[in-house]
């Protein structure tokens, strides 16, 4: 017994040495970004709900591998013990998934296939199969858990019965509309951040889609199978957010990166990254062509005061998926901000690319001399363009809309919470700029909005954070942010718009609307980071239907999960049900880990 006693003593030094050098790791490398309240940076108690190796992932194949490739493997362990208080091999293996019995049938009347439904981009579902008079019935039909992830927010893809869905660990999942089964699941090499779009390819249906290691993918609907992979992008830091839009025997691949972030060091030679979209053989994965948002390539410009060599110009990262305009044939993307100086004239702007060729057709900018990376308004502002931000970038895609007069618009709403619409048959030309709020670097409209005939329908981030908070909690300010704006599609004014209900003295809530919108007869959907689901009358913006999916499911692959905060995907509609992931707390929000589905009284 005393033998015993002293090897648990032992070992609980061991761990606890371990753990303190994990700390000193922490505050070393990682404590001025995530507890600084950085904007794109999470804060420490979001990276303390994830499991040990989910860090080590992070620091190894994912969003921080550029920093991680310069600890240890033993010091990426301490640093997850760190954060998660566990080792890594202590989580416990998930349940197996429930498999489906049977093959998928036909594919049903209705899909949503990608990110914003149509070319266009309107996430506009004509044939939902929900009657207005029904939406208040919508409930639970099943959930689906991310068994072991503490994150949740990437958009689902509905095509037929078959529903398609990534994860944070890059595991893309084929299940079932009915019951939530799994017909087969794909490994990716890193996390999976976009939709999957769906397309005939090769004689075979094909799902694209792509993840933070720059690659996108083919896979074989019917078993999973991998037919092609491609890395679009060498730089250590690019990544594909977007949704690859798959169009007549292509796939358009919009191509962003995290160099704003890791640009913030001293010691790191800012900037080279630009945005890109890149053309792919869908049958095969060969490029077609490469077409980059900031056409002058980076050259050396200054050293920093530590003698770092800077470069620029850089950035216009592209997040959102590619808007296509049959018509015209051309390809319609918008930009991010520029990382280092000069500015491009291309950042925050949206663009016009021919589809054939890649060729830049025109742009118009919206915000001009935004140059911004962390190192703007952090700990040390070495690494700072002159400009200094303001960092309002576009993370949505502009959508393509035939106005009554028959005219036609690109439609779009900015960080800077301005909504803008430009005429595509006129070079951008400005048609009308509406402001709905405060904007800012996570503040105005982040990642989209949906369009019906009349209206644009658009939802307000405009987070804000209370003072301190402890451990870089960026504790959200439950009385600040959020709200539904219709604009009318023809003129920008405003048809009405609808305040989000408060959150009263709730812990770690915020009203904000930054997920896309999604529009279905007659109601627009709607998630928050206060973790509901809402529906609002197109008529006049009155909440028709209000889920808080900030609770524990009972899953149909067996094991627990809990809602939180929606973020960064929206709701996919098709075939009379809804669905939605739920679970995004990097913003002082609420982690999950599950996919509901909605139907008529659960059917």
């Amino acid at each position: 017994m005393r033998a015993l006693a002293f090897f648990v003593f032992v070992l609980g030094l061991a761990t606890s040495a371990f753990a303190q050098d994990g700390g000193a790791l922490y505050v070393q490398y990682c404590a001025r970004c995530h507890d600084a309240g950085q904007p794109r940076t999470p804060a420490r108690l979001a990276l303390m709900q994830l499991a040990p190796e989910r860090i080590v992932a992070a620091l190894e194949t994912g969003t921080m591998r550029t920093q991680g490739a310069d600890r240890t493997p033993a010091e990426r362990r301490a640093l997850a013990a760190f954060l998660s208080g566990k080792a890594v091999g202590d989580t416990p293996a998930p349940p197996p998934l429930k498999m489906c019995a049977a093959p998928a049938p036909a594919a049903a009347a209705s899909n949503w296939s990608g990110w914003g439904l149509s070319l266009a981009n309107d996430r506009y579902q004509r044939a939902a199969n929900i009657k207005p008079d029904d939406a208040p019935k919508l409930t639970v039909k099943w959930a689906f858990a991310f068994a072991g992830d503490a994150s949740a927010a990437v958009q689902p893809s509905i095509v037929g019965d078959r529903v398609f869905v990534g994860s944070v660990p890059g595991r893309v999942y084929s299940l079932s509309l009915r019951d939530g089964c799994v017909y087969w699941t794909f490994d990716a090499d890193a996390m999976v951040r976009t939709s999957v779009d769906v397309g005939d390819a090769g004689g075979s249906s094909i799902a694209f889609f792509g993840d933070v290691a720059g690659n996108a993918y083919a896979v074989d609907v019917a078993t999973g199978t991998l037919r092609w992979k491609r890395k679009v992008d060498p730089h250590i830091v690019a990544r594909v957010t977007g949704t690859p839009k798959f169009y007549r025997g292509r796939v358009y691949v919009p191509v962003s990166s995290v160099e704003e972030v890791i640009g913030a060091s001293p010691q790191y030679p800012c900037c080279t990254f630009r945005g890109s979209v890149v053309a792919l053989d869908a049958a095969t994965g060969e490029v077609v062509w490469k077409t980059f948002a900031i056409p002058e390539a980076p050259t050396p410009r200054r050293k920093n005061k530590v003698g770092t060599q800077l470069f620029g110009p850089s950035g216009a990262a592209i997040w959102s998926s590619p808007t296509i305009d049959e018509k015209s044939q051309m390809l319609y993307v918008a930009t991010g901000d520029s990382y280092s100086d000069p500015p491009a004239d291309t950042s925050d702007a949206i663009m016009a690319m021919d589809l054939q060729t890649g060729a830049i057709k025109w742009w118009q900018q919206m915000t001009k001399g935004d140059a911004y990376n962390l190192a703007c308004g952090g700990a040390d502002p070495t690494n700072c363009p002159d400009s200094r931000g303001p960092d309002v970038d576009f993370g949505s895609p502009p959508i393509l809309a035939t106005l009554a007069s028959g005219k036609r618009a690109l439609v779009i709403g900015q960080k800077s919470a301005v909504v803008h619409a430009v005429d595509p048959d006129e070079g951008g030309k400005i048609l009308w700029s509406t402001r709905i709020g405060r904007g800012g670097a996570l503040g105005g409209v982040e990642w989209g909005s949906a369009a019906d005939a009349q209206n644009i329908y658009v939802p307000l981030s405009d987070i804000a954070f209370k003072p301190g908070g402890g451990l870089g909690a960026m504790s959200p300010n439950g009385a600040v942010g959020g709200g539904l704006f219709a604009l009318t599609l023809a003129d920008g004014k405003e048809a009405w718009r609808a305040p989000i209900p408060g959150c009263g003295d709730r812990p770690r809530c915020s009203p904000a609307q930054s997920a896309p919108v999604s529009v279905a007869d007659g109601i627009v959907f709607s998630g928050s980071v206060d973790g509901h689901m809402r529906g609002y009358s197109t008529r006049d913006g009155h909440i028709v239907w209000d889920f808080d999916t900030a609770q524990e499911f009972t899953t149909v692959n067996g094991s627990k999960a809990r809602g939180g905060s929606i973020d960064v995907g929206g709701p996919a509609i098709a075939n009379g049900v809804v669905l939605t992931t739920s679970g995004y707390a990097q913003w002082g929000g609420l982690n999950g880990n599950v996919l509901l589905a909605f139907s008529v009284d659960g059917k």
